[in-house]
C-alpha cells in the first residue's frame, strides 16, 4: 500500500472515522484505523462492532493494499506534521512509513489489514432522505434528553419513527421528553427504530453540510446506515419496544404562558449560579394574574428574586423546576417567544409551538408551597 495525500485531507478523514474507534476493548484491532487502497480509491475505516464509519480520502494511489494502524498514535503524529504533502507506505513486515517534508517515521503499531472487521452489508430497502442541516438540528434539539443510565438501554437512545411521510425523533430520561417532527419529501418508508445516543452524537459532530446537502438514511431490523458525501456510518440499533410517547403527551392544560425566550433564559441562567445539581434545589416560579412571572431561589449559596413579564391565560400557579431542564430547551428553540402549558404544580409542563414541530415535556419538582 502506497499513497500520497495532503495533511488537511488526511486529518479531515481521520477526524471523521476516529469516532468509531474503540477506546475500551481487549481486542487491539478495534483500536486501529484501516487504510484500504484500491486502484482508484482510498478508504479509511474504523469499527468498534457497534458503530462503524467509512470515508473516502482524497489522494493519489501509488500502490494498492491495506494496513490497520493504531488510531491515536497515527492521528496524533499526523496532527503535528507541517501542512504539506504526506507519503504513506506499508512495509512487508506490517509497518507504516510516514514521510512529510524532512520528517520520517516508521510506525510499528500496525496490524495486517485482513484482520480488520469490515462494515456489515446493509440492505437498502427502507429509507428516507433529509438534509445534513436538518438532521444535525434534530439531533441537537433532542440529544440532551437521553439518559446516561445503562440500566435502561432504551433511554440511552432516541426513537426514530417515520409515519405518513413525517419523521418523529424522541428522547427521554425519566424527567423530561424531547420530540422533533419534520415533514419528509420523496420516498419515506414507515419505520420505528431506536438509535443509540452515542451514534447520533457522533453523527452531529461530523456532519458539516447545509440545507442542500442530503443524507440518505437506510433502516433494517438491526442496523441503521447514514450515507452522505463520501462517508458511510453504520450503527447497531437498540432492541426493545420504545415507550408509549403519545400517552405521555396527552395532558390537559388549564394554564398557558407566553414568554420571551431570551429573557426567560437569562433569568434562569442567573438563578442557576446558586443551584448545584447535588443540592437538588429548584427554581420556583410564581405566575400571577398581573402577567408577571416571579422567580425565587433559596439555596445554601444564596437567595435570588427576579421578575419577568409574561402573557398568561388561566389560573395562577406556583411551580418548581430544575432550571437546567428548562435551559436545555430554551437554548435549542429558535423561536423568539415560547409557549408553556401547565395543569397544576404536580403535572408536567409542556413547551411546544403551534405546529407541534417541537414538543418538550418537563416534570416539575415537588415544593413546599407554604415556604414560598
Amino acid at each position: 500500500m502506497k499513497i500520497k495525500c495532503s495533511k488537511s485531507s488526511l486529518l479531515k478523514s481521520l477526524n471523521i472515522v476516529s469516532k468509531a474507534v474503540s477506546t475500551k476493548t481487549t481486542m487491539p484491532i478495534l483500536e486501529c484505523i484501516l487504510i484500504d487502497v484500491y486502484a482508484d480509491c482510498i478508504k479509511l475505516v474504523a469499527n468498534d462492532l457497534e458503530l462503524g464509519i467509512e470515508t473516502k480520502l482524497e489522494g493519489d494511489v501509488l500502490e494498492i493494499g491495506k494496513i490497520a494502524v493504531e488510531a491515536k498514535l497515527f492521528t496524533d503524529y499526523i496532527r503535528r506534521l507541517n501542512d504539506s504533502e504526506i507519503l504513506l507506505e506499508s512495509t512487508p513486515d506490517t509497518k507504516l512509513k510516514i514521510k512529510c517534508e524532512q520528517s520520517e517515521l516508521l510506525c510499528h503499531a500496525c496490524k495486517p489489514g485482513d484482520e480488520f472487521s469490515e462494515l456489515p452489508e446493509i440492505e437498502r430497502d427502507k429509507s428516507i432522505t433529509v438534509s445534513q442541516f436538518t438532521l444535525r438540528q434534530i439531533i441537537n434539539q433532542t440529544i440532551f434528553s437521553i439518559s446516561d443510565n445503562e440500566n435502561n438501554k432504551l433511554m440511552t437512545g432516541e426513537l426514530f419513527e417515520v409515519k405518513d411521510g413525517k419523521l418523529s425523533v424522541v428522547s427521554l430520561d425519566g424527567h423530561r421528553i424531547s420530540m422533533r417532527k419534520v415533514e419528509l419529501s420523496g420516498k419515506a418508508d414507515d419505520v420505528k427504530v431506536v438509535v443509540p445516543g452515542k451514534t447520533l452524537s457522533d453523527i452531529s459532530k461530523i456532519l458539516n453540510g447545509g440545507v442542500e446537502d442530503m443524507v440518505n438514511i437506510y433502516f433494517t431490523d438491526r442496523n441503521i446506515l447514514f450515507e452522505y458525501d463520501d462517508t458511510i456510518v453504520v450503527s447497531r440499533l437498540l432492541e426493545g419496544e420504545y415507550f408509549k410517547i403519545v400517552q405521555m403527551l396527552s395532558i390537559d392544560h388549564k394554564i398557558s404562558v407566553k414568554v420571551n425566550n431570551k429573557e426567560f433564559l437569562s433569568c434562569l441562567d442567573r438563578a442557576s449560579i446558586f443551584i448545584r445539581e447535588s443540592d437538588k434545589k429548584p427554581i420556583v416560579m410564581n405566575i400571577k394574574d398581573d402577567n408577571n412571572m416571579y422567580f425565587k431561589v433559596n439555596s445554601q449559596n444564596g437567595n435570588m428574586n427576579d421578575v419577568l413579564a409574561v402573557d398568561k391565560n388561566g389560573d395562577d400557579i406556583l411551580i418548581g423546576f430544575n432550571p437546567r431542564f428548562l435551559m436545555d430547551v430554551l437554548r435549542v428553540v429558535d423561536d423568539e417567544e415560547i409557549y408553556m402549558y401547565m395543569r397544576d404544580a404536580k403535572s408536567p409542563c409542556i413547551i411546544k409551538d403551534d405546529a407541534e414541530s417541537y414538543i418538550y415535556v418537563i416534570l416539575p419538582v415537588n415544593i413546599n408551597a407554604n415556604a414560598y
